[in-house]
Parts: C-alpha cells; sequence; structure tokens
C-alpha cells in the first residue's frame, strides 16, 4: 500500500478534488485468507501535534482497528494537518473531496464547509462534560450527521476538545471589566470573536503557531483554549493568570469520505464504527481526567488558577445575555433542539 500513501501526497500538487488516498481503498479490498476483513490501508488526517489530543484519538484509533483486524485494516495517521501543508481549511477540503479516506477536526475548524457545525459552541450551553456527552450522544449526533452527509462526509463519532478557558499575563480575572482592554488571541471564529468583543477586550485571530513568541513578545496578553491544548503549548511558561470558566465547549468529529465510506464491504464498515466509537469515548474518558491532573500541575507552577463563583459567573452571563441570544438565533430552531439550547 505504500504507492497509496505516495498518492496521497502527489495529490497535493495535483486537483485537491480528485480521490487519491480514498481511491486506495478500491484496491487490494478482498479477503486474505482466511480473515473476515478486507485488507486495507486508509488513510487519516487530523490538525493537531503529535502530543494533541485530535492526534491521541487517531492512534487509538488505529491501534484498536489493527488488533481487532489481525492487521488486516490499517490506519496511517498524519498529525499536523501535514498533507494539506499545515492548512486545517485545505485539509477539510481534502476529506470532503476524498483525497484522504479519514479525518478529525475540531467543530469551529469544520465550519468553513457549513457554519452550522459551530452551533454547539455557543457561550455555556453546557454544564459540564457530562451534559455535552448526555446531549450530543442523544441528539447533537443526528445534526452533526445531517450537516455533514450534505457535504460527502460521513460522521462517525464526536470527543472533547475541551471546555474553553482564558490564560493571560496581565490580570486576574473574576469580572468583565477584568478582561476589558486585554489582547486575546481567538481562532477567528465569529461566536469567539463576538465573545471577547462583547467584554470589550481586543480578539485577535491568529495562527496558532504564533501565539507562544507572540505572547513572549508582548503582541498579545493571552489565549482561550481548553486545559489539555495550554499545557501542551507550554502556556504555563508564559501565562500568569488562568479563569476557569467553561465559557465555550468545543468538540472534535470523527468522520470519513463519503464515497470512500460507502466503497469497504459492511463487516470493514462496522469494524471502524465500532473502533472510531471507542477511540471516541477514550478519548473523552482521558481529556477529562488529565484537565483535573493538569489544573494542579499549573498552580503547583506558580499559575494563579480562578475558578469562578457562581454569582462572578452570573456577572458574565448577563452581560453576555444579547450577544449570546444573537448566536442562538443565527444557528436556528433546528440546532437549538439539537444542542437542547435553553
Amino acid at each position: 500500500m505504500k504507492a497509496k500513501k505516495w498518492a496521497v501526497l502527489l495529490s497535493l500538487t495535483l486537483l485537491l478534488g480528485l480521490c487519491s488516498g480514498g481511491c486506495g481503498s478500491e484496491a487490494g479490498t478482498t479477503s486474505s485468507g482466511d480473515s473476515e476483513y478486507q485488507k486495507i490501508d486508509l488513510v487519516m488526517a487530523v490538525n493537531g501535534t503529535d502530543i494533541q489530543m485530535d492526534t491521541r484519538v487517531a492512534n487509538k484509533f488505529a491501534e484498536l482497528v489493527e488488533k481487532a483486524s489481525g492487521g488486516e485494516v490499517t490506519i496511517e495517521v498524519y498529525p499536523n494537518d501535514q498533507l494539506a501543508g499545515g492548512n486545517a481549511s485545505k485539509g477539510i477540503e481534502m476529506i470532503a473531496g476524498g483525497a484522504v479516506d479519514l479525518a478529525s477536526y475540531a467543530t469551529s475548524t469544520m465550519s468553513v464547509i457549513d457554519e452550522q457545525l459551530a452551533a454547539a459552541t455557543v457561550p455555556w450551553i453546557f454544564a459540564d462534560y457530562t451534559e455535552a456527552r448526555k446531549i450530543i450522544d442523544e441528539t447533537g449526533g443526528d445534526y452533526y450527521a445531517e450537516r455533514l452527509a450534505a457535504k460527502g462526509i460521513t460522521f462517525l463519532g464526536s470527543y472533547h476538545n475541551g471546555f474553553r478557558q482564558l490564560t493571560n499575563s496581565k490580570r486576574e480575572v473574576r469580572t468583565p471589566e477584568d478582561v476589558a482592554g486585554l489582547k486575546i488571541r481567538v481562532p477567528g471564529s465569529e461566536v469567539f470573536m463576538g465573545f471577547f468583543r462583547t467584554l470589550k477586550a481586543d480578539p485577535v485571530a491568529m495562527s496558532w503557531s504564533e501565539v507562544f513568541t507572540a505572547i513572549q513578545q508582548g503582541t498579545i496578553d493571552g489565549q482561550e483554549n481548553g486545559v489539555v491544548i495550554t499545557d501542551s503549548s507550554k502556556m504555563s511558561e508564559i501565562q500568569d493568570y488562568m479563569t476557569l470558566w467553561n465559557y465555550s465547549y468545543e468538540n472534535n468529529l470523527f468522520v470519513a469520505n463519503t464515497k470512500i465510506w460507502d466503497s469497504l464491504e459492511p463487516k470493514t464498515q462496522e469494524l471502524l464504527q465500532e473502533k472510531a466509537a471507542e477511540a471516541c469515548e477514550w478519548g473523552r474518558d482521558t481529556l477529562e481526567k488529565e484537565e483535573k491532573e493538569l489544573v494542579q500541575k499549573f498552580e503547583e507552577a506558580g499559575m494563579k488558577v480562578t475558578t469562578l463563583t457562581d454569582e462572578e459567573m452570573e456577572a458574565f452571563e448577563e452581560v453576555m445575555k444579547e450577544t449570546r441570544q444573537k448566536f442562538i438565533d443565527k444557528y436556528g430552531e433546528e440546532a437549538r433542539q439539537a444542542f437542547q439550547i435553553k
């Protein structure tokens, strides 16, 4: 299957929409020997670094699939969007066009193909991870599946990217007034930009690879991200304050190109779906466990970690009431029901 991997790489210099990685699933799809699975090598792309949760979940998935199939079905994981030259938007185009077989991206990133996919990032719609898991598994997953199907993508699962928290180098944040004037890096999402503008901060859209240096140089004051990503990017080394406020939940979607998916034998589909779900649950459990440990690690490293009280949270929610409702209205009734937004 080496030829297939070279075909995937070659496709970057040819036509993005041409089937390269996925077309490899047409070769070697017959069962080998007594195996119940077709022998096939699939390509999976993720955006994160080697130690981030999306890469870890993808590697867990690959491990589960190879073991369960006796090595007949293998997954080649490419982190850092290396097949797309580091460009996540291009990476999403590749999964939609069939240049890769499988992928995993955060909903705010996948919203480049359908802005409705970011509906669950509206501030404070989930109280905690337990509620997020329950609602996405009950109704949210069907919403994602329907939206993605229209783009030629098959939804296989969801796992936490994490509740987004705030770090900065200027001051402890306990009130809306404390946020005013801070230059905060955000990914560029309309929801995240709107949130910080409402708090009279200065949100700056910036590539994640530039953030560490920008904070060191004082170009920006801080960033907002999940605890695990905040740790893996070593923010505790350059940020003095962290506020835990769970202002927005974000999840990663585990997906396959639909044409490639449909070309697979039913038994292989069953295996991949089962192991994708298992890997997603592993990712959820792992992130929740590690977050608790990492907050303690931040404090031990000297970072001032502030957990807002219910009264303090109410002050933020009051300021954000109008902006929050604007986004609820924007995403519409279907999204409101799917994510049980109140």
